[in-house]
């Protein structure tokens, strides 16, 4: 029988600058206003895909667990063995999975390392290392903006005319680079700008996401809820009366409660209690506002213990990047969106050895290609929607990388 491989987690220092200490070395972040985690180094990694990819996940992470042997003297969410995650929007297309060699959490005043194998404690920089980047180019994505208007709407007229409430619709614009793309300057330039949100970086998958699909800890469950969107124009007085008129619009309210009740109907099989605010607040970030919603909810207490991918099953893909029906708003992606998602709008975050996590919805991202990346953004379809409007959305959406590049 093989021996098992040490895994170590110790408390360190003060606060830290968790960005400032990742390396290139296949970086992964799950940041938000200065906590969370970071890692680098790959132990172990893999694909799934198919129906029962989340089953398939969890098979994967608990093969993996049963050859450590851990050493843990912090306890709590996101100490020990972590699993980073990037589920693809499309069942059938990869998810990847990665078990990183080093990891580093931070959570209020505390923080700890995680480290696999029998090696020493790693040395964690005293300086942030240097990334230069390179100079972008913009170019067109999967469809042009007059085809993408087009498709909306051709979403429009399915909306108003089946029975169907929203479909979710994306576009993509791709932006080279005179040199390899680097995933940690653009991790914090996000961070700087865009602090509370969760700022992400899996396999070459960075973004910076206002949405939470799940966080899962000690039998407590939470989902943040967006939809419903409008620009910001710099101006406070203006932004502030655009912020009212968002929590007025019968349109955006229309499309949040669409997006609320699909999480809500999620969780509840799980849950002995569940906690749906009866109206949204204003969610304002730098280059947008959204209506949100945090739902929450108490697990079930039982013998078979539900885990972050249980939930995973049942939630994704929520409302908010697909719509309702979902079933037949999948369909209508598939037919008519005309791109493929890869992993953006697909869960995106960790999960630890006793099944809690915190994962997003892969929003506000780019995928890394060598010196390519591929930005995406996806506006809500209801019946009011105008294919000029949902076009500025879009617009105002891919800011956030946009400007990250530069």
């Amino acid at each position: 029988m093989a021996s098992l491989i040490p895994v170590t987690t110790t408390r360190i220092g003060d606060h830290l600058p968790l960005l400032d200490l990742l390396n290139s070395d296949a970086p992964l972040s799950w940041v938000r206003n200065g906590e969370g985690l970071v890692g680098w180094g790959v132990h172990a990694t893999t694909t799934v895909s198919g129906k029962d990819r989340f089953e398939k996940a969890r098979t994967w992470w608990h093969h993996q667990l049963e050859t450590f042997a851990v050493a843990n003297s912090v306890h709590g969410s996101g100490t020990g063995p972590v699993l980073f995650t990037s589920f693809s929007f499309d069942r059938n297309e990869e998810s990847v999975l990665v078990i990183p060699k080093v990891i580093v959490g931070q959570k209020g005043a505390q923080s700890w390392i995680t480290w696999i194998g029998d090696t020493p404690q790693p040395v964690l920089p005293e300086s942030p290392m240097q990334h230069s980047q390179g100079t972008f180019t913009f170019g067109g994505g999967s469809i042009n903006t007059s085809a993408w208007k087009e498709r909306v709407a051709e979403a429009i007229k399915r909306v108003g005319s089946s029975q169907i409430d929203k479909v979710v619709l994306a576009r993509d614009l791709v932006a080279t680079s005179t040199q390899d793309i680097q995933t940690i300057p653009i991790l914090k330039n996000l961070a700087a700008e865009y602090p509370s949100t969760w700022t992400f970086a899996v396999d070459g998958l960075v973004g910076a996401t206002p949405e939470l699909l799940l966080r899962l800890s000690r039998g407590m469950v939470t989902s943040r809820v967006l939809a419903g969107t409008i620009p910001k124009t710099g101006n406070d007085e203006k932004d502030l009366a655009l912020a009212a008129s968002l929590a007025r619009s019968s349109k955006d309210l229309e499309e949040h409660e669409y997006a609320v009740r699909s999480v809500a109907d999620a969780l509840e099989p799980f849950c002995s209690s569940t906690n749906v605010p009866e109206s949204p607040f204003v969610l304002h970030l730098a280059n947008v506002m959204h209506l949100a919603t945090d739902v929450t909810g108490a697990l079930i207490e039982s013998k078979q213990r539900v885990d972050a991918f249980s939930l995973l099953q049942s939630l994704h893909p929520s409302a908010a990047v697909c719509g309702t029906p979902r079933n037949i708003a999948f369909d209508i992606i598939t037919e008519i969106e005309g791109m493929n998602r890869g992993r953006y709008a697909g869960p995106v975050g960790w999960i630890d050895a006793s099944g809690d996590g915190e994962l997003g919805i892969a929003l506000r991202s780019g995928q890394i290609t060598d010196r390519e990346i591929r930005i995406f953004a996806g506006c809500g379809i209801v019946a009011g929607s105008s294919p000029e409007k949902e076009l500025e959305e879009s617009n105002a959406k891919m800011i956030a990388m946009r400007s990250a590049l530069h």
